[in-house]
Formats: structure tokens, sequence, C-alpha cells
């Protein structure tokens, strides 16, 4: 898709719900970004997230338990690393943004922000689901960039994604009680044959609604898979007043073409 001009990219995530951007961020940034996340994988720098505190299918049932200390999550990525803020904060990613939302786009340091991984032992899966089931704003158009550390597939936990999702209304009873997209509803199963897996290469983007229906199976490689993920909003768009989403102040990206 990359080599689309910018508004048939938007056209494509404004259709389907998520777009693919080829060697977005150049080969270096990846390198370096990868060299950061590797190395605090590697020495557990706080704040972290382990799959046993998720306990999804495939993670250990605690962190006493074998694999427990097995990472899901590197939290806080703006302020972990200068190298992941000016990533998150790059003049490119304000630039398409703010030419989706039309406005200022602001990243959000509470939702996503951080380094994705997916270990072959212990990593699990995760569900159908809407990002936006656990965000409080005052709008639901928000937007995530997804940023390969390295090749993505099915079959090391690449994203999959259901076109058109995020355009649709759903009934309350198609989703369990953790707001996943039941995989046991006839309801569901068209839309769960819809599903893609974009591959991905180191440095591809993903930009994706936070409505979009997406999960990720578990990773049969034999290397760790890392990603990084941010999410955005308009500038008139916030989040609510004493909710989990409001705990900490946005970051409003610029644009170098004003």
């Amino acid at each position: 898709m990359s080599g689309l001009l910018i508004d048939d990219q938007i056209a494509v995530l404004r259709e389907q719900g998520f777009v693919v951007l080829r060697g977005f961020a150049s080969p270096e940034q990846v390198a370096a970004l990868r060299a950061v996340a590797e190395r605090h994988l590697r020495d557990h720098v706080a704040p972290i997230e382990y799959e046993a505190d998720l306990r999804y299918p495939g993670a250990p049932e605690s962190r006493a338990a074998e694999g427990g200390l097995t990472v899901r999550r590197l939290l806080g990525a703006y302020a972990r690393d200068p190298l992941f803020a000016r990533w998150a904060t790059d003049p490119r990613i304000g630039r398409w943004l703010g030419r989706y939302f039309g406005e200022t786009p602001v990243l959000s340091t509470v939702h996503h922000n951080c380094v994705m991984t997916k270990h072959p032992a212990y990593g699990s899966l995760t569900g159908w689901h809407q990002d936006i089931r656990y965000w409080s704003f005052s709008d639901t158009d928000l937007v995530s960039c997804w940023l390969a550390l390295g090749p993505e597939t099915r079959d090391n936990g690449g994203l999959s994604f259901i076109p058109g999702s995020h355009a649709a209304s759903y009934a309350p009873e198609q989703f369990d009680a953790q707001k996943f997209f039941r995989d046991d509803e006839p309801r569901n199963a068209e839309w769960i044959a819809r599903a893609v897996c974009p591959a991905l290469q180191a440095g591809d983007v993903v930009f994706f609604h936070c409505r979009t229906l997406h999960a990720a199976q578990g990773n049969r490689s034999e290397q760790v898979k890392l990603s990084v993920v941010h999410t955005y909003h308009p500038q008139s768009c916030h989040p609510v007043a004493g909710t989990r989403s409001a705990s900490q102040p946005g970051v409003p990206l610029e644009d170098p073409a004003g």
C-alpha cells in the first residue's frame, strides 16, 4: 500500500479499518528501536506486563509458574527511552494522522504506548476484540500505529484483521464477558471468515481503527516477535474525566507542513 498517495492510503483505512504502509520506518530506525527493546526485555526494565498477569490462553498460571516471567508488553514506551519518544512523535506519523483527522493528532500515553512481544513459549493467544472496549473518550475515532521490528506472519503471531468490522454495529451478546468477539456465536462466523493476516517486514507500519476487530495466534517460530504500538486521537476528542483514559496527559504531534 505504500505506493499509494496519502489520501488513497487514508481511503483504505476508512473503508477496511486498517492500512499497511511498507517500509515506513527506515532500517536504521528499526535497528535502533529493536536494540533498546531487546536490552529492556533481557533486563526486565519496568514497567512490564507479564503473560501471567492476563492469563490469556497459552499463558502461565502465575508469575511463579514455569515461564511465569515471560514478558507480554514493555509498557510506557514514550517515557522508556528517547528513541521511542521520537518514534511516537515522528513528523511523518503526525502528517499522516493530521491528514486523516483533519486536525492535530494527540498521542495517548495511557493506551498501547508499548512494545508488544510474542514469545515462542508461553506467548498467549489474543482473541478477536476491538481496542475501544476499555477506552473512554468523547469520540471513538482513534487510530493506532503498529510498527513491525521484524517479520510478522500468522505463524509467529502476527495480527489478523477483519476488514470493515470497524464500521459495523454489533449486539452485546456477540461479545463475551471480557468483551472478546465470540467465535461460538453464529452471527460472528461470517465476519471471522473474512479475516486477513497481512505479512509484515521490519519497518512496515499498520494504521488501524480502534473499532477494527483483530486477533493474534501464538508464535510457532523460534524467535521472539517485537512490535511497537501507539494510539492517537484528534485534539478535539478528549478522554473522559475520571477514567483511566484521562489518567495521564496526551502529547500533541506537530505537522511540519503546518
